[in-house]
């Protein structure tokens, strides 16, 4: 069979084309049709075939799109394009790139939507290498100067943690769509430049440059990480004059209203919302508890179970953050409990650290070092060290402080912020220095020097009430193992 029998086509009005266009991406229905083409020797037609792969990766089936995909000896560039950029919309990042490499076989030329098409699914797999050489083949292709891919390559690098190379290929951009601004603001915001992310909104406004939903939720996101109120009700403003409130606009004002402290905003804005899903109610709870309104962030919890959408992993970590703050024992429990019994959630890692938070927090520092041991054989985070450690040092539990920082320090020997957290600084001179630094010092697991000197009189470690050592000089120098 060659390939000109291959591009005979189905026209729009038979029966297997109708029969396609109404199942639509419902894989049983899709299989029927199958069986249609097959059984009426449409199975010919790239036309039909392409179709009906497009469908079936938009329906989720990845496996029944690999298989009609191999299951044709000559694919042409139309079909390619159609699946490259089907798995890309519908989250298939590995087999866009696949596809893409299996097209450079016959040597068939990509379009500029390909060359997007696997860019985003680079992007979305923060695979930089391979992206790096699709962006030397657009360049090659003649296709350096597309709007689509630069925006796409702006994107890229950014999700990578490139920002350099991303602000690089955003300069060069001769004229900038909104999409290819949008990509440069979000990748600053998401990679914590937030400052950065502002500043450019700010030229963009300066250079007459129309901005989008997309934008403000980037903007509200970067006003969020460092506190900027007064851009945020600009935003907010901007928003009803021109713009439909949707619910990650909406959820986007509540996160900014409550991490800049005006959690009463945050809630009018929850309120006068339309549609929520669980992102908005777990915002709105996170934002009670992160400032200690555990009441309401209660209440509001018992709302959402009476009258929203079931809550997730992420909605009980809100609640149990906000019980720790709160002191609310008794409801951290029973919402825990809750958990598994009324919803089917496992607690992951995150779940654990804040229970531990909550009873170390109250005082329950032997009931918080009992629930990490029963987490064995799953081994503790050093998060959950870390919040058991900073309880012990609350309640001036010495003696188990140090087993915690113990547990801590093997967790994460290498990390010099646990040494920072473990030691306290004195405001009347030398006081001393624990046993237990003394003898992880000698046992190895300061790895980065062969001697630890250590200034007395500027250094207490873990607890300062703990010794009270007179009579030593200002240095101690404690000899370590060669590593």
């Amino acid at each position: 069979m060659d390939a000109k029998q291959l591009h005979t086509t189905s026209t729009p009005h038979s029966r297997a084309y109708k029969a396609l266009l109404q199942a639509g991406p419902r894989l049983k229905l899709l299989h029927q049709v199958h069986s249609q083409i097959v059984v009426s020797g449409s199975h010919n037609s790239l036309s039909l075939i392409t179709n009906l792969i497009v469908l079936a990766c938009a329906a989720g089936s990845i496996t029944y799109t690999r298989k009609l995909f191999f299951s044709l000896p000559y694919p042409d560039s139309f079909l390619f394009s159609s699946l490259i950029t089907s798995c890309s919309k519908n989250h298939f990042p590995l087999d866009a790139i696949l596809f893409y490499r299996r097209m450079l076989v016959p040597h068939l030329q990509p379009s500029n939507y390909i060359f997007t098409a696997v860019i985003k699914s680079c992007a979305e797999l923060s695979a930089l290498r391979i992206g790096r050489i699709v962006h030397c083949h657009a360049l090659v292709r003649g296709y350096g100067l597309d709007s689509f891919i630069e925006a796409a390559l702006v994107s890229f690098y950014a999700k990578c943690g490139d920002l350099g190379i991303a602000r690089k290929v955003f300069d060069e951009i001769p004229e900038r769509t909104v999409v290819a601004w949008n990509s440069m603001i979000a990748g600053y915001e998401q990679n914590g430049f937030a400052e950065e992310a502002i500043g450019l909104f700010r030229q963009m406004r300066e250079l007459g440059v129309g901005f989008d939903l997309a934008t403000l939720v980037s903007v509200l996101s970067a006003c969020s990480q460092v506190g900027a109120l007064e851009l945020g009700c600009w935003v907010h403003a901007v928003m009803h004059n021109g713009f439909q409130t949707n619910v990650v606009l909406g959820t986007s004002l509540i996160n900014m209203y409550a991490r800049c402290g005006s959690v009463s905003k945050a809630r009018q804005v929850f309120d006068s919302m339309t549609e929520r899903n669980v992102v908005s109610w777990t915002a709105m709870i996170s934002g009670y508890g992160m400032h200690g309104y555990g009441r309401e962030a209660m209440e509001l919890f018992h709302e959402m179970r009476a009258h929203g959408p079931p809550p997730n992993d992420v909605t009980f970590v809100a609640v149990l953050s906000g019980c720790a703050h709160a002191g609310l024992v008794q409801e951290g429990r029973k919402a825990f409990a809750s958990m598994r019994e009324d919803f089917g959630l496992a607690p992951q890692m995150e779940h654990h650290v804040c229970m531990v938070d909550m009873l170390g927090r109250a005082g329950h520092l032997r009931e918080a070092f009992q629930y990490i041991k029963r987490l064995y054989p799953v081994k503790p985070a050093p998060a959950v060290w870390t919040a058991m450690l900073g309880a012990c040092k609350t309640h001036k539990d010495f003696d188990l402080g140090v087993q915690v920082a113990e547990h801590l320090l093997a967790a994460e020997p290498e990390n010099p912020g646990h040494y920072a957290h473990i030691r306290s600084p004195d405001t009347n001179g030398c006081t001393g220095l624990s046993a237990f630094m003394y003898i992880r010092a000698t046992t190895g697991y300061v790895k980065a020097f062969n001697q630890w000197s250590m200034s007395v009189t500027s250094i207490c470690l873990l607890f300062p009430d703990m010794f009270k050592i007179t009579g030593f000089s200002s240095t101690i120098s404690i000899a370590c193992p060669s590593v």
